[in-house]
């Protein structure tokens, strides 16, 4: 019985080690860690199995939904765009706060951003969403 116990363990040790010693040479040879060609900028989850992804090739930007069964190209968007938008959300201003302008010196009012004619009626659309959490609050909250 000891025996058995004793092999057990040397087994498990060897096979740790094995694993080890794998892991150690994929990361010198770079294996796994992709090229730096392909980033994938943001991923929001739409579902238990369905998420959204903006994703950079080179210099092309490409808005992605995958679910288990498929992947599929939703909109390829303006790199500057993207770039302005990860600018902006680096540096986290209040609503109705004011922002200086560091290459004009100007200040610009900050305003809540209104949903776009294109949007409008697909998942993307903000009024559209706070439209169903308003209506959820109102089905979830007790009257007294």
């Amino acid at each position: 019985m000891t025996w058995m116990i004793i092999r057990l363990i040397l087994s498990l040790a060897f096979i740790a080690a094995v694993l080890f010693y794998a892991t150690r040479i994929a990361k010198k040879r770079g294996l796994g860690q992709g090229n730096g060609l392909i980033e994938v900028i943001a991923r929001q989850r739409m579902g238990r199995t369905s998420t959204v992804n903006v994703v950079r090739i080179g210099d092309v930007v490409l808005v992605v939904g995958a679910t288990e069964e498929q992947v599929t190209l939703l909109a390829e968007v303006d790199s500057e765009t993207v770039d302005a938008a990860l600018r902006e959300r680096r540096v986290p201003v209040a609503v109705g706060a004011t922002r200086a302008d560091a290459a004009t010196g100007e200040t610009h009012a900050l305003a809540a951003r209104a949903t776009t004619p294109a949007l409008a009626g697909s998942v993307f659309d903000r009024n559209g969403w706070g439209t169903v959490v308003n209506q959820l609050r109102e089905r979830t909250v007790r009257k007294s």
